[in-house]
């Protein structure tokens, strides 16, 4: 029985950050949140650098002990030392780190005679830009809304050209791997942002509207350069889940304790929709429209629990809802899709509001299928295994063990195993009467045949008078057919033979 079941249960603890910072974590950051886990990864590269450092000073003094016992009286020759490369080769990669992002946020003297210009001056690219690569029809359209958002805005050319500079210099970056190309969005995002928050003065409202068509501009231009790159494994991660999801297909509403009931028009209408909405996001382009998708389809999984409940859903039904739909969408490039959010989406979106809670629990929710197993479902390890391998199925009762059908839906079964075998009868008995009813029309129509028959040898022709006016001899003519057609309507009139009847009762 459902009631029996322990369930799944998530302490909302469990979805905020480990750092305990308040923010919604992600299993992506090691359940960190976005600011802590950018702080994490710099401290980490500030430690390595420092540790190469180390390891290249090291290797300098032990290389000049070497040259000095070799060569006792050699005067000493500057030369390049492997120090000096890696300090040249370190300098110039720290110093392209920092000039990647805050170039774009640099006037220019070359920018600065075209003040005056229309945006639609500077929404094409350059000539050699242009030349590489095709602006598709979406971009196009999100590069139109995107100039139409910033004409009312004081500094909308500004933010126009650096968005522009830095999304044509990403495109050259393709070999980077995910977590650079994430890194450098993000930095142009946060110096964005921190740059607009000192001229609104504080305004925190225009400069979440002014970031979100940033990220629609930038990430619609992106996306197939970003999305599942070829230097990740998401792809891998992709079919590895899908294959997942397949083979848990047996699992049923009760095993989850998903307190949803689908015979409820309204509430299966709900799960249909949650079902849509998840699958919905592989086709959205911008980090916020999937977001977007996954938080209707959360709210319509509430709603399928407040249906079938007829109460206030709880964060303990939610979750185990989300699963089940999860496994009944098996949504495409799922993994991929999370990625992608992860990487590329605005950070202020993902660590609070209803998009971080609701997106941070479908992270838990794939975790979660991901690890599934047993004893997660009340099953021991031996069902789980016959049903992984389709040796067996709990949708069909059994005699005994912790997956027969409870007595109320073994009822349901019967009845409609009856109701199938009435059905079977009654198909038959129609059959039949009808292979009856085809028998007594032929017999029917052989017997109008015979009757018309008899009725044409009744008149037979006379021979027409050579002496008589041919108006005579049309006029019997006329009589004759005037008479077999007078018999014919007689006929017609004819009742039928006594048909069974076919369908009574």
């Amino acid at each position: 029985m459902m009631s029996q079941r322990s369930g799944i249960h998530l302490d909302q603890s469990e979805l905020l950050c480990t750092k305990g910072c308040g923010f919604y974590g992600n299993t992506g950051w090691q359940g960190l949140c976005s600011k802590c886990w950018r702080e994490e990864n710099q401290r980490e590269k500030q430690t390595q650098i420092q540790e190469d450092w180390a390891l290249a000073e090291r290797l300098q003094r032990e290389e000049e002990e070497a040259y000095a016992s070799r060569h006792p009286k050699a005067e000493p020759q500057p030369a390049v030392t492997p120090f000096s490369k890696f300090e040249e080769r370190k300098t110039k990669e720290k110093s392209s780190k920092v000039n990647t992002v805050t170039k774009f946020f640099t006037a220019s003297t070359k920018t600065s005679s075209k003040k005056g210009a229309p945006l639609e001056s500077q929404s094409s690219p350059s000539s050699s830009s242009s030349a590489g690569r095709r602006s598709s029809v979406d971009s196009d359209h999100a590069t139109r809304e995107f100039i139409d958002f910033l004409k009312p805005l004081k500094s909308g050319r500004e933010i126009f050209k650096q968005c522009r500079a830095f999304t044509e210099s990403m495109v050259y970056k393709r070999d980077m791997g995910a977590d650079e190309l994430s890194e450098c969005v993000q930095d142009f995002y946060q110096n964005l942002s921190d740059r607009l928050h000192t001229q609104s003065k504080g305004s925190s409202e225009h400069v979440e509207s002014v970031m979100d068509e940033v990220e629609k501009y930038m990430m619609t231009r992106l996306y197939k350069e970003v999305f599942c790159p070829e230097t990740t494994d998401d792809e891998k991660k992709d079919l590895a889940i899908q294959k997942r999801i397949r083979a848990l297909h047996w699992v049923t509403i009760e095993m989850l304790c998903v307190p949803v009931d689908e015979e409820i028009a309204e509430s299966s209408d709900s799960v249909v929709k949650a079902i849509t909405d998840v699958i919905e996001m592989d086709s959205k382009c911008v980090p916020k429209e999937k977001l977007a998708c996954i938080t209707r389809c959360s709210k319509h999984i509430f709603n399928a629990i407040n249906i079938s409940k007829k109460e206030a859903a709880s964060a303990d039904d939610f979750l185990p809802t989300l699963i089940y739909i999860v496994l009944k969408a098996n949504p495409p490039r799922l993994q991929s899709n999370i990625q992608y959010i992860t990487r590329f989406s605005n950070p202020s979106r993902l660590m609070t509001g209803e998009d971080g809670y609701y997106f941070t629990n479908l992270c838990c929710a794939v975790a979660f299928i991901e690890k599934l197993d047993g004893q997660s479902l009340n099953l021991s390890s031996e069902e789980f295994e016959r049903y992984m391998s389709g040796q067996a199925s709990p949708q069909w009762p059994q005699s005994t063990g912790a997956t027969s059908c409870p007595p109320g839906d073994a009822t349901q079964v019967h009845q409609r195993l009856d109701l199938l075998d009435g059905l079977g009868e009654r198909q038959e008995q129609v059959m039949v009467k009808a292979r009856q009813l085809e028998s007594d029309l032929i017999d029917w129509t052989d017997e109008v045949e015979q009757k018309v028959q008899s009725v044409l040898e009744s008149f037979p022709p006379e021979t027409p008078n050579p002496t008589a006016p041919a108006t005579e001899a049309s006029g019997t003519t006329s009589a004759a057919a005037a008479a077999f057609d007078s018999d014919n309507v007689e006929n017609e009139h004819l009742p039928p033979p006594l048909l069974p009847q076919v369908f009574a009762g």
